[in-house]
């Protein structure tokens, strides 16, 4: 019986997974990121593949985060300063896309706000966010590579150091 069991693990175990499981999201190719899409404030689908070739700050965060909410004048003030120079912020939230506009104009964010589902989670998780909490951010060069991961308020001093550091070594 024992045998049995153990001969049953392994194979199903070792079965490829059918094709309607298979989630895009967990290749981890930078092809694989700049084709992942998320909804634009309209509704629209935005593909991260649009800002291919600059330096991307990705922001996973929600409405009710208030660290998100903390950090976010940081950015904004920072994509004022950085859009010039080849980089671009992003926000990314697991959130009703009616909130997510709501708050982009009462706060006068000046990157893209876009909405998903479990997909957002799962490209955060993916991104280094093992544990799911809010805020995420991310550094990705202008080739996807994913050059910082952080967890938690990312200060507008830290993160101007780090556009320095990254356009820098990008020029």
């Amino acid at each position: 019986m024992l045998a049995f069991l153990a001969g049953a693990a392994l194979w199903i175990g070792s079965r490829a997974p059918s094709s309607a499981a298979v989630n895009p999201l967990a290749d981890a190719t930078p092809a694989a990121l700049f084709a992942a899409t998320f909804k634009g404030p309209e509704g629209q689908d935005q593909a991260i593949g649009q800002f291919q070739g600059k330096i991307l700050v990705v922001n996973f965060w929600a409405t009710w985060c208030a660290p998100c909410k903390e950090e976010m004048p940081g950015f904004v003030r920072l994509q004022a300063r950085w859009k010039d120079k080849g980089v671009q912020f992003l926000g990314i939230a697991n959130d009703d896309p009616a909130k997510v506009r709501r708050f982009g104009t009462d706060l006068a964010i000046n990157y893209p706000l876009w909405t998903g589902g479990a997909e957002v989670s799962e490209l955060s998780k993916r991104l280094g966010n093992r544990v799911g909490v809010l805020p995420h951010t991310v550094i990705l060069d202008g080739q996807g590579r994913v050059l910082e991961s952080r967890i938690g308020i990312y200060s507008e001093p830290a993160m101007e150091e780090r556009l320095f550091a990254a356009t820098k070594t990008a020029g």
